[in-house]
């Protein structure tokens, strides 16, 4: 998948007031203030109030530093939160928060409505009755202003702005005429009106007061300075909310009881406004509610535009495309509106407020895994010490991403466990749908370096370990050169490594550096396509050297992975005597290495059978233990489900029979492998009986000795002749570092 382009079309450039600051304080001070702040604090008490707005605010102010870092860190272009995480934890994190994100957003616009129209009827009774069609027509006529453009959005987001502060002064000034201290104190401990509401509750419903923090964020596509106004706007919107908030939870707990702030949550602000200016107050719920549907109608759109731009959900490429002037989501705003219609369908004529409390708490699940795995996106990039992670913004630390995201955990599970496990399903759902088709684009994210940062690490805890045979895992680098003529060989590289260890696939080039250098890139990437395409756990390596065995002594010294260097090196068998020389080199270069060694026979891969049998013909402990362990690690394969592991050993007569299994049953008890015993008395060649009882099996182990330089063709001869005819063998030299009785 390759990261979709930006639209060319030309986009708009809000300011950090216009574009951060106003849509984000006006969902911030927004439905929740008007309509359920006096409720939270008639039910959690003052003190009780106060903590849930403090906790509230200290996950968004969490949350603010890390998009404020992450935002000053790259540049931001259209999508808001769902592009941050994206590009910091990569498209499976992204793709799953920002669908989640955009439900969130959507949900938000018929809950915001509901506010709004909710405020009219207890302004005016007589609408009662008319609370659905009031709910329908708010919908299409905002849908109307956010369709014609965001230009069109924000100027009717300045003169709300406008109204909602009079109104705020309105209410609290009146609130302070009628504070009182024994009301006060009244109200200060808790007084739950109904079974069903706990502290918890009460935290769910007022949440969705504190999530304006991502309607600037949201814009990110149109500002004119996102890395600017991001920190500015959000910051400012954060600090601004809790100052307000808090002077209204203390001036309401002191001037009215706790069955009207609980009951007559919306009417003790208009009605005890300050020189009789309930309508400015009515004005100002109807402004702030209204303001944030459109706020809303403007970032879900956006949002989903974004997914759509990177590919992500297939379903979802009819969204990506703008408007030619401003480069407006329109197609997206609609599936936006149709949400919203149906969800107010649903909602019905509930004027008692019920939907808007359960929208609230919905709502308050999506944004609390949003803003979790946005501080997880930065933490990440923090902690793992990026080198590209220079954010501008300088009051960021690790450590407050960490609490944010943990914080943000904890608080969903406290809210509603159930909730908070569905809600961890879909976007579990989601991210292994995205894992599936995102292949190959990481949007350069933070996920490079966390997994670095982590093998670093780990690498030299490793190396400060000593080696151990209980520890021993294969580590096989393979001679393979071109590997789509040496199947064989990379498959039983892979089958013998058993997701257990590692396996690299090696060519040696002979000639100059600087003449070969375009070849070897075209070797490497043949090598890399090869891996690719087969779906091998393997790595490429290509060396160049003057000639084959310099180019050996250099890869099989300086090869490794920090600590892990090969342990065995798996050839091809040579089928040429003239290669033998530098064949037998080859093997000793390695033993002097202290590697293990295994040459291979290539007879053809295995005929797929019911219970493929392994033989494995017992010299001797020296290569056996390798020789027995490798075994089982083949029958840990899928290819290889129901394989009989079979070994053998040739005595000259009859009276060594019964001690030779006693040692070999032993061996297998102690060593706790599965494997079939038999004892083979004979005394013809070993060639005839290797043929008589291995013929059929599905692959064979034999050990063997380095040969010295005088025996190189009596050496080959012997192999090769020894097993003409019969299925793939493996050869096997230990180096003695696998103990089969660890």
């Amino acid at each position: 998948m390759n990261t979709a382009k930006q639209s060319t079309h030309a986009s708009h450039a809000f300011s950090t007031f216009g574009g951060v600051f106003t849509p984000s304080i006006l969902t911030i001070l927004g439905v929740i203030m008007f309509m359920r702040a006096n409720f939270v604090v008639g039910q959690a008490g003052i003190l009780a109030a106060l903590v849930i707005l403090a906790i509230s605010k200290s996950i968004t102010f969490l949350t603010g530093l890390s998009i404020c870092a992450i935002s000053t860190n790259t540049q931001v272009k259209g999508g808001g939160a769902y592009f941050l995480i994206s590009r910091s934890l990569g498209p499976e994190f992204g793709g799953a928060i920002g669908l989640a994100l955009f439900f969130a957003q959507a949900l938000s616009v018929p809950f915001y409505i509901l506010g709004f129209v909710e405020s009219v009827v207890r302004s005016i009774p007589m609408f009662e009755p008319y609370f659905l069609l009031l709910t329908l027509s708010t919908a299409l006529i905002l849908f109307i202003i956010t369709y014609i453009g965001a230009d069109w959005a924000i100027r009717v987001q300045y003169f709300i702005l406008t109204v909602l502060v009079l109104s705020i002064f309105a209410f609290l000034i009146g609130a302070l005429k009628q504070w009182n201290s024994a009301t006060f104190a009244a109200i200060l401990s808790q007084g739950y009106s109904q079974p069903q509401y706990n502290f918890w509750t009460i935290f769910a419903i007022y949440f969705p007061a504190v999530t304006g923090i991502m309607a600037g964020v949201n814009m990110s596509g149109d500002l004119k300075d996102p890395a600017r106004s991001i920190p500015r706007g959000t910051l400012a919107a954060i600090g601004v909310g809790l100052l307000v908030y808090a002077i209204e939870m203390l001036l309401s707990g002191g001037a009215y009881s706790r069955q009207d702030l609980i009951e007559k949550p919306f009417e003790m602000l208009f009605q005890h406004a300050v020189f009789g200016l309930g309508f400015l107050v009515i004005a100002g719920v109807f402004a702030a509610t209204i303001s944030s549907a459109i706020g809303s109608f403007m970032g879900a759109p956006r949002i989903l535009q974004a997914l759509a731009r990177d590919h992500i959900f297939v379903p979802l490429n009819l969204f990506a495309a703008g408007s030619h002037r401003g480069d407006e989501p329109r197609r997206a705003l609609w599936i936006t509106l149709v949400i919203t219609l149906l969800l107010l369908l649903y909602a019905g004529n509930d004027v008692g407020g019920q939907s808007l409390n359960i929208v609230a708490e919905i709502i308050s699940m999506f944004f609390l895994y949003t803003y979790g795995i946005t501080n997880l996106a930065a933490f990440v990039e923090s902690f793992t010490a990026n080198p590209s992670f220079r954010p501008r913004f300088r009051y960021f630390h690790w450590s407050t991403a960490l609490v944010g995201a943990v914080g943000c955990g904890a608080m969903a599970f406290l809210v509603s466990p159930l909730y908070a496990l569905v809600a961890v399903a879909i976007i579990g759902v989601v991210f292994l749908y995205v894992r599936r088709r995102v292949l190959s684009t990481a949007f350069g994210d933070a996920r490079r370096g966390f997994y670095y940062s982590w093998v670093r690490n780990h690498l030299f805890k490793l190396a400060a370990q000593p080696p151990h045979p209980k520890n021993w895992r294969p580590t096989i680098l393979v001679l393979s050169g071109n590997p789509h003529t040496r199947l064989t060989l990379v498959r039983y590289a892979l089958w013998l490594e058993s997701k257990r260890g590692l396996v690299t696939l090696a060519e040696i080039l002979s000639g100059n550096l600087a003449d070969l250098a375009q070849l070897r890139l075209a070797a490497l990437k043949r090598l890399q396509s090869f891996i690719e395409k087969n779906e091998i756990a393997a790595f490429p390596e290509v060396v160049v050297a003057p000639d084959f065995d310099q180019g050996l002594l250099v890869l099989l010294q300086s090869h490794s992975i920090g600590p892990i260097k090969p342990n065995i090196m798996l050839v091809g068998w040579p089928g040429d005597p003239k290669r033998m020389q530098p064949f037998a080199h080859l093997l000793r270069s390695a033993q002097v290495l202290g590697m293990s060694l295994v040459c291979v026979l290539d007879r053809g891969l295995p005929e797929e059978r019911p219970s493929p049998r392994i033989d494995v013909w017992w010299y001797g402990e020296q290569n056996g233990s390798l020789m027995l362990i490798l075994a089982y690690l083949l029958t840990l394969n899928w290819e290889w489900n129901g394989a009989v592991i079979q070994l053998r050993r040739v005595v000259k007569d009859e009276a060594g029979r019964e001690s030779a299994a006693e040692v070999l049953h032993q061996l297998v008890n102690a060593a706790r492998i599965p494997a079939q015993v038999e004892v083979v008395v004979s005394d013809q060649p070993f060639v005839d009986v290797l043929h008589q009882y291995s013929r059929d099996a599905a692959v064979l182990f034999l050990g063997f000795q380095v040969p010295d330089a005088n025996d190189i063709s009596t050496f080959h001869q012997y192999y090769t002749e020894l097993t003409e005819g019969l299925p793939t063998t493996l050869l096997i030299y230990s180096s003695g570092d696998a103990d089969l009785m660890t």
